[in-house]
């Protein structure tokens, strides 16, 4: 398969890359950085990376910029901003990729742990990937072609903990939830949030 990896140059994208470059064709795709580049944020940019990229069987997003800060400090910019960037950048990739994947092809979304366990400061957050669950159990059903659709929800991966300098010990490896990356472009389900920790067990 030939899959297009956006946010393939961060933590959990070089993960999800070198699990499937192993046995399929990988086109990591990067704000800034990479051979092609996307905009989550632009339409026209999502509809370019796409024209650029050429035949695919496979899109992965493990991209998608929101806000964090506290309910009183949150403005109507900060939870615009986690609209257009990680909801709407990814749905449109869905959207507009439609036009271009192959039959029976597949799209891989990220939502993440803090749509079902929030914490102070993340109403923006929380927000957007309850938002994409629920665009991926609804879209599946109106998909054409065979095409699938799912989310993975990661928990804290443990190189960004310890890059934040948090407690690593409630994370889980970016190589380990990279699996459920692959089970989704691999498998044959649709409509599904996939725990990677529920996976890796």
């Amino acid at each position: 398969m030939r899959v297009i990896v956006v946010g393939g140059t961060g933590t959990i994208g070089l993960a999800v890359v070198r699990a499937l470059s192993a046995r399929h064709e990988v086109v990591a795709v990067g704000r800034t950085r990479g051979a092609v580049h996307v905009d989550l944020a632009s339409p026209d940019s999502i509809r370019a990376m796409f024209q650029a990229v050429g035949r695919f069987d496979a899109v992965i997003s493990a991209a998608g910029q929101a806000k964090f800060g506290s309910l009183d400090d949150l403005t109507d910019a900060d939870y615009l901003f986690s609209f257009s960037n990680k909801l709407m950048g990814q749905v449109n990739l869905v959207r507009i990729g439609c036009q271009f994947i192959a039959d029976g092809g597949s799209f891989t979304l990220t939502s993440g742990v803090l749509s079902q366990e929030p914490m102070k400061g993340s109403a923006s957050i929380s927000m957007v990937n309850a938002g994409l669950e629920g665009f991926v159990r609804a879209a599946a059903l109106e998909l054409p072609r065979g095409i699938r659709v799912n989310v993975v929800s990661p928990p804290w991966v443990t190189e960004t903990l310890v890059a934040r300098k948090m407690d690593p010990s409630h994370g889980m490896p970016a190589a380990s939830v990279a699996l459920a990356y692959l089970a989704s472009v691999e498998g044959t389900m649709t409509g599904q949030t996939l725990d990677p920790r529920i996976l890796g067990r």
